[in-house]
């Protein structure tokens, strides 16, 4: 049986009972003033039981039908009036089924349970909506990437082939490096749906620690390029994998490194630490950004203004990993214009008791 049904038999079983005792009830109440037999009252009109019993079964039978009618018909429309809200919400469930995630439930009325049902099944449309765009993002612009240093190499190919006097030497470098490129590309596409998985051990960390070993690590490339990198803070324990937060910061301090002034450029890396939170926060200097450049910086395959370092180009997926590691650590993540150039992007994340 249907819901609808089954709270139709259930509203009229409930009115039937309800009103058989309030019928019991008048009866009983009823017998009290009512002797035995006729010869027991004070006249010969008085009433007896048995009279009582001809004169009262037939209309409480009738009120008995007559509820039994009203409970049917008045619960199957207020059950239908009460299941409404549902049928609305089946009908969105049945066209997100089909693919249709822009369609909304929107439901009026007051605010109660089937009200609040609604609201989250909107806001839950909503983010697969926005993850689901994203995601044909993502796997169109990976498609266009992946696709470059192919037809770089194929191109390459071609015209070794046609040429008898080919540089052999020169041909195997530039086919090196277009393929280093893809294998890049491959590893960071690797890294990002990694950390979006969610699929690493947690265990205790310091992100102090784990700035300097980025730090550390990238130092031989900012000096070669002109910048100084700078390391400071207090000691910030968070629990997540050492290996993503080790390449989120070194992701950080890289991309610092790549947009920052022509010489003489800086890199600050500050750790500090509140009664939630762990922070680190990495400045850069560099060229002057809008708010409007800045907020797209996150999106796969973005580049911002043009880099300084050619030869470290990147794949565009830098913050975009950062993002996503961060938010695979229940952290958030906040990128806003330096005062007088440059970039200053904030890392929270839940601070280990």
């Amino acid at each position: 049986m249907s819901v609808r049904l089954k709270l139709t038999l259930s509203y009229a079983a409930f009115l039937l009972v309800a009103g058989a005792l309030l019928l019991a009830v008048v009866y009983v109440y009823l017998l009290r003033y009512v002797p035995a037999d006729t010869t027991a009252g004070p006249g010969p009109f008085f009433p007896g039981r048995y009279d009582l019993i001809r004169a009262f079964v037939p209309p409480a039978a009738w009120a008995m039908l007559f509820l039994l009618v009203l409970g049917l018909v008045g619960g199957w429309l207020l059950a239908g009036l009460m299941l409404a809200p549902l049928t609305r919400i089946q009908n969105a469930t049945s066209k997100v089924a089909n693919g249709s995630l822009a369609h909304r439930i929107e439901l009026e009325g007051r605010n109660d349970e089937f009200r609040e049902l609604a609201d989250s099944f909107d806001v839950m449309l909503a983010r697969l909506e926005a993850h689901d765009a994203e995601q044909r993002r993502f796997a169109a612009n990976a498609s266009h990437e992946l696709r470059t240093p192919l037809a770089i190499t194929q191109t390459l190919l071609d015209v070794a082939r046609s040429d008898p006097d080919r540089d052999t030497d020169a041909l195997v470098e530039r086919l090196r490096i277009v393929n280093t490129r893809a294998i890049d590309l491959t590893e960071a596409m690797l890294m990002l749906s990694r950390s979006e998985r969610r699929s690493f051990t947690r265990e205790p960390v310091d992100l102090s620690l784990i700035a300097e070993e980025a730090a550390e690590t990238l130092l031989p490339f900012a000096e070669k390029n002109g910048v100084a990198i700078e390391i400071s803070g207090e000691v910030a324990p968070t629990v997540g994998s050492h290996t993503l937060l080790l390449q989120m910061v070194t992701n950080l301090l890289h991309n610092a490194v790549i947009h920052n002034l022509p010489a003489y450029g800086t890199v600050r890396a500050v750790t500090s630490v509140d009664v939630a939170f762990v922070a680190l926060v990495v400045e850069n200097t560099g060229e002057e950004l809008s708010p409007q450049l800045v907020a797209t910086l996150t999106e796969p395959f973005q580049r911002g203004t043009e880099r300084i370092r050619s030869d470290h180009a990147g794949v565009g997926l830098g913050l975009a990993i950062v993002k996503s590691i961060v938010h695979a650590h229940d952290g958030i993540l906040a990128l806003s214009p330096r005062d007088g150039g440059g970039l200053r992007v904030t890392v929270r994340l839940p601070r280990d008791r």
